[in-house]
């Protein structure tokens, strides 16, 4: 290759006798020679920025989520396509699923919901959906320097809901808890006898009785990691279904009056199919697809980023965006 330089014209002669004209074609070729140099460089020297990046501080790539509501269990992705998966890392099994972040890259900022788990991200590094990521950079960056934090106590989009997993009984119980704002420190389920039973998150997002908690309906005491606490009553045993409620997790509404039995509104809309099987089953992750992948699809990540594949299966594939290789 001739690298970007142009060649020795050999003789005096042969210059001289190229003229005016040859003179001309002589200095075209030099301005093209230059603005190639200068493009390489450049070029370089965004790679150089990217991959800087993604050696020294937080940064993002894009996704979507095809089916399902991520790794969170959420029945379907937030209604303005705004969320965001976690690196295992901070994902640490489920404890900021239902929060929001604040991320800021080039081209300002958005707020994500955390619904779903990177398995292959390194420390730092979130995967966004692309309607998110199209508010802060273009899509065709595929790769950005961001920083990102959790935000307190976020606006709410609705009152409580509950998914009752499919395969809940009398004799195991297990909850999704939706549109809580901040991420959920403790879910409790009143006993018979007055007293409260604290149910264990695994890490799909789901807070587990193992012994069950019995037929039902049930009076549910959330509390999340600011302190904000809400009282439901009135959750019908219904696997496979979004329960709605009254009650909000903070502000208005978030604790009803002493005396008061806000019931469980109509399940009018369907869970998504089972994802996890009953207690003892192995946890599963939502993944990218590849050509050969199995029916739950296989993860792969962007170019610059290099990890380990999930070892457990999936629930619902997920498509990575195309980084710009340097």
């Amino acid at each position: 290759m001739d690298s970007g330089r142009h060649r020795r014209i050999r003789g005096r002669r042969t210059l001289f006798r190229l003229g005016i004209g040859g003179g001309a074609l002589v200095a075209a070729v030099i301005a093209v020679a230059l603005t190639v140099s200068m493009n390489q460089v450049a070029g370089v020297r965004a790679c150089a920025a990217v991959l800087s990046a993604a050696g020294s501080g937080q940064i993002a790539t894009h996704y979507v989520l095809n089916g399902g509501g991520g790794n969170c269990s959420y029945p379907a992705p937030p209604a303005d396509n705004l969320y965001v998966a976690m690196p295992a890392s901070e994902y640490d099994a489920a404890a900021p699923c239902g929060s929001y972040l604040e991320v800021t890259g080039p081209d300002g900022s958005v707020r994500v919901k955390v619904v779903d788990q990177c398995p292959e991200c390194a420390a730092g590094h979130i995967d966004l959906s692309a309607t998110a990521f199209a508010r802060i950079a273009p899509l065709s960056a595929g790769l950005i320097p961001v920083s990102y934090h959790t935000i307190a106590d976020p606006p709410l989009p609705g009152p409580l809901s509950f998914i009752v997993k499919t395969g809940s009984s009398q004799y195991w119980l297990a909850l999704v808890v939706i549109n809580t704002g901040n991420a959920l420190s403790s879910v409790q389920v009143e006993t018979a006898s007055g007293g409260w039973l604290s149910l264990a998150r695994a890490n799909y997002n789901a807070w587990i009785a193992q012994s069950g908690a019995g037929s039902g309906p049930f009076t549910i005491r959330l509390t999340d990691t600011l302190g904000n606490q809400a009282t439901v009553r009135g959750v019908a045993l219904a696997p496979g279904a979004v329960r709605g409620t009254g009650t909000y997790m903070y502000g208005a509404g978030s604790t009803p009056p002493p005396g008061t039995t806000p019931t469980s509104a109509p399940a009018t809309t369907p869970a998504a199919p089972p994802s996890r099987a009953p207690a003892g089953s192995p946890a599963t992750r939502h993944k990218h697809p590849r050509a050969s992948a199995t029916p739950a699809g296989l993860r792969s990540l962007t170019a610059q980023v290099a990890g380990k594949p999930p070892a457990t299966p999936a629930t619902g594939p997920r498509t990575a965006a195309a980084t710009p290789s340097c």
